[in-house]
């Protein structure tokens, strides 16, 4: 095959420090420049991008439109820790969908998070919810998640009859690029397998006391599908941390954020202050108290990524157990 030098292709996968490349027409193995070796993680190529090749070599990243990424594993819920690296998941996306089973796997307070997730990277995200075939009537769980997910689709999908696939499929056009994410064991794979028409991703045989395959995606890689489009699976995620701060919480939780506006005081946090109409929709049973109290562990997350901008690491840990000790001291203070 003839190459020319800065040729341009885009990355289908990544192999330990070699790309599979396309120029959508023929594939093959890339090695990256030097430079990008040195580069700073960010700009390292992730599957999805578009890049510069010349020969067998990448040699330069063309600016992405988006990037899907989260905090790296071990970092959620461990502020003194905190996210030190960003974990690159896939570029140049138009959809994201968050696949959810109905079976164990099934967790509001998850998909919040996979949402905001989402959000926070700029990218429009799918609810799909598998394995519908497992429930005599699955309806209700899609109700559920609509409730909690403004202005985000959700779709019941079933291997069985092809449930939700003509829904999907048109989000799989030509030119357009759809990553799936979610737990191990969702259905990501086969729910692959039911967009193509046949077998392209290996599922594990299913377990008869859980009601799910066997996850076995390891890496990610870009699929060309017989809609037009190119749908990549990922390996699942166990561990939803974010990277940085940005509109997510506000965009997942806007039944919370309009509520907020109708507090007595601007700078409300929604706590024991008075006049606080998020506290009255509790009460009133309108808001669900977990809701807010995911909304609220994802609003701390957040300001402290927000705060790493500006201050030390020990600095805000310093405060943070200041903050708790002068909490206690003033709660000893009321039993007295």
């Amino acid at each position: 095959m003839n190459r020319s030098q800065d040729r341009i292709g885009r990355v289908v996968s990544v192999l330990r420090n070699r790309f599979l490349v396309t120029d959508g027409r023929d594939e093959w193995l890339c090695a990256p420049a030097g430079k990008l070796l040195h580069s700073p993680h960010r700009d390292y190529p992730v599957t999805g991008d578009w890049v510069l090749v010349d020969d067998t070599v990448v040699t330069r990243v063309i600016p992405r439109r988006n990037l899907l990424s989260r905090g790296e594993s071990g970092s959620r819920g461990n502020l003194s820790k905190a996210v030190k690296r960003e974990q690159a998941i896939a570029a140049n996306l138009d959809t994201v969908f968050i696949v959810c089973g109905l079976d164990r796997d099934y967790n509001a307070r998850r998909l919040e998070r996979y949402m905001t997730l989402v959000h926070n990277c700029g990218l429009s995200p799918v609810v799909v919810l598998t394995k519908a075939d497992l429930h005599e009537d699955p309806v209700p769980f899609r109700l559920e998640i609509e409730s909690i997910a403004f202005g985000v689709p959700v779709v019941l999908t079933s291997m069985l009859d092809d449930r939700g696939k003509d829904e999907l499929e048109s989000r799989l056009g030509e030119g357009q690029t759809v990553a799936m994410i979610g737990s191990s064991g969702a259905g990501k794979s086969t729910l692959a397998n039911m967009l193509y028409g046949s077998a392209i991703q290996a599922i594990g045989e299913v377990s008869g006391s859980v009601g799910k395959g066997r996850h076995t995606t390891t890496t990610r890689e870009l699929i060309r599908m017989p809609q037009g489009g190119m749908l990549m699976d990922n390996p699942g995620i166990r561990e939803i941390a974010f990277h940085e701060n940005g509109h997510g919480v506000e965009s997942t939780f806007e039944d919370i954020r309009e509520l907020a506006g109708m507090c007595r005081f601007a700078d409300c946090s929604h706590e024991q202050e008075p006049g606080c109409a998020v506290q009255q929709a509790v009460r009133d049973g309108e808001l669900p108290q977990a809701r807010l109290e995911s909304y609220r562990k994802m609003k701390r997350e957040m300001q402290y990524l927000a705060d790493r901008r500006t201050k030390s690491a020990n600095r805000i840990e310093k405060e943070r157990r200041q903050g708790i000790a002068l909490l206690i001291k003033d709660m000893n203070k009321r039993k007295k």
